[in-house]
C-alpha cells in the first residue's frame, strides 16, 4: 500500500484571540489566546524560632495544590529568610478547593518536620489582571496541623488570579509544565547577541628584523593575526630582507566588551613545502582603546614593538631593551559595516554597528500560539519536551518548554522594533535535551523538530496574520513532517511615508559601498561571527546551546547540494520560459500560423510606428492594468517552504547522503576527501551564483505579484505617473534625457547603488520557500 501523501502546506486559523478583554479595555497581549493562572508569590518569613531558640530552623516553603506541589530553595539556621519566588498554576488543571502554603524544616537524616502553615480557599482568591497594579502582599499568621494559630511564625505571601499578560509570569515557575528538577531549563528566557564589529588589520611593513638562522637569506616573511581562536596569516612579503612590506589587511570579528587581545606574530617560513614557520617576535595589542570608525577614513599607522616568544624570567627587560625590532600597523574597529552573522537571503538587521540607536519604522509582534501533531523525539522515554525560539535582530527569545506533550499550549507573546522591512523572522522548535537525568541533565542535545520564516515585506500593515505552519524537516532519508506550530504575527508602522521610503534606502550600510569586501571575505566573517554568537549565548544560564544557534543562522547553508543545484537550475528555466515563449510566439507570428494573429500584429507595428510617442505610454499603462488586475487575486498569506521547489520530494538518498556529508568529508581515500572538499566548495560558489541570479528575476516578477502589498504600490503608482509623463512629454526628448542620464560625466556620479536597484533589492523572491 502507498504510503499516503503528507501536506505541507500552510492554513489559515480563527484562534480565540480579541484585542479587548472582557471589560472592553484593550489588551497588551492580543495576538494569543488567553490562559488563566493562579499565581502565588512567596517573599519572606519571620519569626521562625525552633525549640531551640532563633535561627535554628532550615527553612523552606511548599506549595500545595492537589497533585500539584512547588518547593522554595532552603536556607540553614534561618528565622527571617526571603525567598521571593513565584509560583504559577494553570487554572483548568486545578482540581482542589483549598491551597496550602507549608513552612517545613529541612533535616539532613530523618524526614522534614512542617513548622507551620496558611490555607486558601480557591474560591475566595481574587482576580488581577493589567492595567492593574500588582497584588499587594500580606502577613499571614502560620498554623499548625489542627488549625491552630501559632504563637510565633509569620510568612509574607500573596496569591492571585491572572493570565500570562501578567508581569509575574515571565519569573514565575509553571508547575503544571515543569518538574522541580529541571525547572531552570524550561522557563521562557531572552538573549541578547553580543555586539559585533569588524576589525581590520593592515599590517604595512616591519623594520629590524633579527633572524635566528644568521646566515639565512632570502627569508619567507608573512605576519600571522590571532584573535580567540581564529588565526589569518599574509602573504609572504615581496622583499626577501629584515625590513619586509605587506600592506596586507586582515579582517576579523571582535565582540563587545573586547575580552580577548589581538596577537601580531612575524614569522619566518623555514620551508617553502611545508607549514613550518619560527617566530621572529610578536606583540599583544588591547582593542579597548583602538579607533572606531563610521566611515572611511583611514586609521592611523602605528609602530608596535615586538618581543620574542622566549623572553621570560628575570632577564626579560634586558633582553626587551636590546630587541628592537617593530612592526607598522593600522588596526581599527570598522562600525559602518553590518557585521553578518545570517544567511544574506534571511538576514534579520542591517543596521552598521556603529548605529544601532536609529529609531525605528514600526514594531513587530509574534504570538506563539500552539503546535499539533509533533513527532516523538526521545525515543527511550517515548516523550516530548517542545520549546520554540523566536529571533529577530539581536534579540532572541525563547517560551517556556512543555513537558512531555505532542500538543504544547505556549500562547507566549513577543515584540520587536523594526528598522528594515527586508528582512526576516525566523522562529525554530526544538526539543529541551537539558532535562536528561543523572550526569547528562544539561549537558543533552536539542534535536531540531522545524523551522518557519517569515519576510516582514510580505505583510500586511496593522493586520493580523494567524496561520498554521507545517514543521518541515530534511533529514539523511528524506523530508519529514514533524508537526504544525500556530502563529499570529502582526506588523504595525509607525510612519507610512517612512516605510514606503525604506524601499529607496541603499540596503546594506554606506561602507559595503564604499569599501566593499570581497565574497571571500564575507564568507570567512559570518562563519566568525556565527561561532562568536554561539559562543557568547552558549554561556548565558540557562545556555542557549550551539545546535540551537546554527540552525537558527543558517550555518553551512552554502555547503554543495545537488538538490539545491537543480532548484536554483529550474528557477532559472522558469524565469527563462517567459522569453522562450515569447520568441515562440514571434515565430508563430512570422510564419503565419494564424492570419488573424499575424494581421493584428501588422496593424499594431504600423500604428507604433506612426506614432512612436504612444510606445511607452501603452506599455506603463498595461503594467498597470496588469497588477491592478493581480491585486484581485493577490497571494492572502505568507510564503512557507515549498518542497516541490525545493526538490525535497524528488531526491534521493545518495544526494542526501552528499549533502548531509560536512566538510572535511567522511568518506575513505584522502586523495578522494581532498578533491572531493574542493569541489564541493567551488561548486558551492557556483550554486550561490545561480540562485542569486534566480532571485533577481524573481524580484523583478514581484513587481506586479502583490506578494510585497507597499512594493507593488510604489511600482504602480510609479508605472501610472510614468504614463503621463511619457505621453506629455516628447519621445525624442525623453530618449535623450535617459541617454544623457546614462552616458553623464563621472564627476556627476555617486559611489551608492540608484533608487532603481534599491528598489528591486528590497523586493521578496522565491528564497523564503526553500529548504
Amino acid at each position: 500500500m502507498a504510503k499516503p501523501k503528507e501536506d505541507f502546506s500552510i492554513k489559515q486559523t480563527k484562534p480565540n484571540i480579541s484585542s479587548k478583554n472582557t471589560t472592553g479595555l484593550k489588551r497588551t497581549h492580543d495576538l494569543i489566546e488567553q490562559m488563566q493562572f493562579m499565581f502565588v508569590k512567596i517573599l519572606k518569613a519571620k519569626d521562625l524560632a525552633g525549640p531551640d531558640g532563633p535561627d535554628t530552623y532550615n527553612p523552606y516553603v511548599e506549595i500545595i495544590l492537589g497533585n500539584y506541589k512547588g518547593t522554595t530553595k532552603f536556607f540553614e539556621k534561618k528565622s527571617s529568610p526571603e525567598w521571593n519566588q513565584v509560583f504559577a498554576f494553570k487554572r483548568e488543571r486545578i482540581q482542589t478547593n483549598t491551597l496550602e502554603i507549608v513552612v517545613s524544616n529541612k533535616l539532613v537524616e530523618v524526614s522534614d518536620e512542617m513548622i507551620g502553615k496558611v490555607k486558601f480557599n480557591i474560591s475566595d482568591v481574587p482576580t488581577s489582571a493589567p492595567p492593574d497594579s500588582a497584588l499587594a502582599p500580606q502577613w499571614y499568621r502560620l498554623e499548625d496541623k489542627n488549625g491552630v494559630k501559632l504563637g510565633a511564625g509569620e510568612v509574607m505571601l500573596s496569591v492571585w488570579m491572572g493570565t500570562q499578560a501578567d508581569e509575574a509570569f515571565s519569573v514565575a515557575w509553571i508547575l503544571d509544565a515543569a518538574e522541580d528538577a529541571g525547572i531552570g531549563y524550561t522557563r521562557s528566557k531572552t538573549y541578547i547577541s553580543p555586539t559585533l564589529w569588524y576589525l581590520r588589520v593592515n599590517v604595512i611593513q616591519g623594520r629590524d628584523l633579527v633572524l635566528k638562522d644568521k646566515n639565512r637569506k632570502n627569508p619567507e616573511i608573512f605576519v600571522k593575526g590571532t584573535l580567540g581562536n581564529l588565526v589569518l596569516r599574509s602573504r609572504n612579503s615581496l622583499s626577501k630582507n629584515l625590513d619586509p612590506m605587506w600592506n596586507e589587511d586582515m579582517m576579523f570579528v571582535a565582540a563587545e566588551p573586547f575580552e580577548e587581545p589581538l596577537v601580531l606574530s612575524v614569522e619566518d617560513k623555514l620551508n617553502p613545502n611545508k607549514e613550518e614557520s619560527v617566530s621572529l617576535g610578536r606583540v599583544v595589542i588591547p582593542l579597548q582603546d583602538k579607533m572606531k570608525r563610521k566611515d572611511n577614513a583611514a586609521a592611523s599607522a602605528m609602530w608596535y614593538n615586538l618581543e620574542r616568544p622566549e623572553v621570560a624570567g628575570e632577564n626579560k627587560e634586558q633582553k626587551e631593551v636590546k630587541f628592537a625590532s617593530r612592526i607598522n600597523a593600522r588596526i581599527s574597529l570598522d562600525g559602518g559595516y553590518h557585521v553578518l552573522d545570517e544567511a544574506t537571503n534571511y538576514s534579520s538587521d542591517l543596521r552598521p554597528t556603529s548605529e544601532k540607536q536609529k529609531p525605528g519604522i514600526g514594531t513587530l509582534v509574534l504570538g506563539i500560539l500552539n503546535a499539533t501533531g509533533l513527532a516523538v523525539m526521545k525515543t527511550k522515554e517515548k516523550r516530548t519536551d517542545a520549546y520554540c525560539v523566536a529571533k529577530y535582530g539581536s534579540k532572541w527569545v525563547t517560551t517556556r518548554t512543555i513537558l512531555d506533550s505532542l500538543t504544547p499550549q505556549w500562547n507566549e507573546q513577543f515584540e520587536w522594533d523594526v528598522y528594515d522591512l527586508c528582512t526576516v523572522l525566523t522562529i525554530g522548535v526544538f526539543d529541551n535535551g537539558h532535562l536528561q537525568a543523572g550526569d547528562m541533565a544539561g549537558k543533552g542535545y536539542h534535536q531540531r523538530i522545524g523551522k518557519v520564516r517569515i519576510r516582514l515585506s510580505t505583510l500586511e500593515s496593522n493586520r493580523i496574520y494567524s496561520y498554521s505552519y507545517p514543521l518541515v524537516v530534511l533529514q539523511p532519508s528524506g523530508v519529514k513532517k514533524m508537526g504544525e506550530i500556530q502563529l499570529s504575527v502582526k506588523f504595525s508602522c509607525a510612519s507610512f511615508i517612512d516605510t514606503l521610503q525604506n524601499y529607496m534606502q541603499p540596503l546594506l550600510p554606506k561602507m559595503h559601498y564604499l569599501n566593499p569586501l570581497s565574497v571571500y571575505q564575507l564568507d570567512s566573517l559570518r562563519h566568525q561571527a556565527a561561532f562568536i554568537t554561539s559562543l557568547r549565548l552558549s554561556r548565558a544560564e540557562p545556555p542557549l546551546k550551539k545546535e540551537v544557534v546554527d540552525y537558527m543562522l543558517d550555518v553551512g547553508s552554502n555547503m554543495w547540494s545537488i538538490r539545491r543545484a537543480k532548484a536554483n537550475y529550474d528557477r532559472i528555466l522558469e524565469l527563462l520560459s517567459g522569453i522562450l515563449a515569447l520568441i515562440k510566439w514571434f515565430e508563430q507570428i512570422r510564419i503565419w500560423k494564424s492570419n488573424v494573429a499575424t494581421l493584428a500584429f501588422h496593424f499594431l507595428f504600423l500604428v507604433a510606428l506612426r506614432f512612436p510617442g504612444m510606445i511607452l505610454p501603452t506599455i506603463f499603462l498595461t503594467l498597470f492594468l496588469v497588477g491592478v488586475l493581480r491585486s484581485i487575486k493577490r497571494p492572502r498569506h505568507p510564503p512557507h517552504l515549498d518542497t516541490k521547489l525545493s526538490h525535497v520530494d524528488t531526491t534521493n538518498e545518495e544526494e542526501l547522503d552528499e549533502e548531509f556529508d560536512p566538510l572535511p568529508s567522511k568518506k575513505t581515500g584522502e586523495v578522494l576527501k581532498r578533491r572531493y572538499d574542493r569541489l564541493r566548495g567551488i561548486a558551492g560558489r557556483m550554486q550561490v551564483v545561480l540562485g542569486d541570479m534566480a532571485t533577481q528575476g524573481e524580484r523583478v516578477q514581484s513587481l506586479l505579484s502583490w506578494r510585497d502589498p507597499r512594493a507593488t504600490i510604489i511600482f504602480l503608482c510609479f508605472c501610472f505617473v510614468a504614463c503621463l509623463v511619457t505621453y506629455i512629454a516628447p519621445f525624442r526628448l525623453l530618449i535623450f534625457v535617459s541617454v544623457a542620464y546614462v552616458l553623464r560625466h563621472p564627476r556627476f556620479r555617486v559611489g551608492f547603488p540608484s533608487v532603481v536597484q534599491n528598489f528591486l533589492r528590497r523586493l521578496p523572491a522565491r528564497t523564503d520557500s526553500m529548504f
